[in-house]
């Protein structure tokens, strides 16, 4: 249980602070099989005792329907060499998540998942909301993406929106191991350093968390909320407008004494320089952190970083916010 108070903690400046040489670090972590699993696993676990709790238990059935697709090993359409060449050397991520084209094998996979989802959930409004997304058509799941990749809320279908975007998950985690694993060796790598550090290098989506990746010497990664790439940032700086001033941690105050003795694995980055928080996260502290789930299970944080003037900066597409405003029922297919 946590108060609804936070704590501040100062940090040292940058150059206070030995920067491992850039060179010695791998730069970027693309997703591996094994990570909606992982996900799913975090998700049961934080669930237990969690106001939350239904929810984050719906998100775990919803990770391990889409284990369970990437495991089926469904082929996507890739960038060519060319395309490979022209996006690295325009200094750009190589599959951006609003331009790049979804072939019809993403909403095919989205409708099986779906289907494998029903059966292993008990009748109830979500079971029928994943049943009226599958039965939609093409149309409507490609607009519904639309809106969704590109961050627009009016007319956005909130219910199905975590169906839609676990779809997206999916089939951008497929773009991403796929194409590495067809580009590999290749005159250049289909994936590196882009000018603007504070996106997605693979897909150009915004983070939904850092984190002090164990075995890299705590160095802090963004972890990409669609293709759940994670790629290296320099610690003690904003992840929205790269300032290295005014960065402190914000906490929730453990409401008992002995939890209080113990540093909290979530923190929230603010910045006084744009007034953009993200969160950092600790594995050291808690090993099982997963990006996603662990957002999701802080949600506490996100409500009172914000009373203090707070924007997010991070965007978790399985709990967004907004006005679902005109998002009529979706037409079936054949209509």
């Amino acid at each position: 249980m946590t108060s609804t108070t936070t704590t501040s903690q100062k940090l040292l400046s940058p150059e206070e602070i030995a920067v491992r040489a850039g060179e010695q670090l791998t730069f970027l972590h693309l997703p591996d099989a094994g990570v909606f699993a992982a996900r799913a696993v975090r998700l049961r676990q934080l669930a237990e005792g969690h106001a939350m709790r239904d929810f984050l238990l719906f998100a775990a059935e919803l990770a391990d329907a889409q284990h369970r697709a990437l495991k089926a090993g469904v082929a996507v359409p890739l960038p060519t060499a060319e395309q490979v060449e022209a996006a690295a050397s325009a200094g750009l991520p190589l599959l951006p998540a609003e331009t790049w084209p979804r072939a019809a094998v993403w909403r095919e996979s989205l409708r099986s998942m779906l289907q494998d989802l029903t059966a292993h959930l008990p009748e109830g409004p979500a079971r029928s909301t994943v049943r009226q997304l599958a039965d939609a058509s093409d149309e409507h799941l490609e607009t519904q993406a639309g809106r969704l990749l590109t961050g627009v809320m009016f007319g956005l279908d909130m219910a199905a929106a975590p169906l839609l975007a676990a779809g997206l998950q999916l089939h951008w985690v497929r773009l991403a191991q796929q194409t590495a694993a067809a580009h590999t060796g290749g005159q250049l790598a289909p994936f590196g350093r882009i000018d603007d550090p504070t996106v997605c290098p693979c897909c150009a989506s915004r983070p939904v968390a850092s984190v002090e990746r164990l075995g890299a010497d705590g160095a802090r990664y963004l972890a990409c909320g669609l293709c759940a790439t994670q790629w290296h940032y320099v610690r003690i700086k904003c992840s929205h407008c790269q300032s290295t001033k005014g960065i402190s941690l914000q906490n929730l105050v453990a409401a008992d004494a002995a939890a209080a003795e113990t540093q909290p694995a979530v923190q929230a980055e603010c910045c006084s320089e744009c007034g953009h928080y993200l969160k950092l996260m600790h594995p050291a502290r808690d090993n099982g952190i997963e990006p996603v789930a662990d957002d999701l299970a802080t949600l506490t944080l996100d409500l009172l970083v914000s009373e203090e003037g707070q924007q997010r900066h991070g965007v978790n597409l399985l709990l967004l916010f907004g006005e679902p405003e005109d998002a009529p029922p979706p037409p079936g297919r054949g209509h």
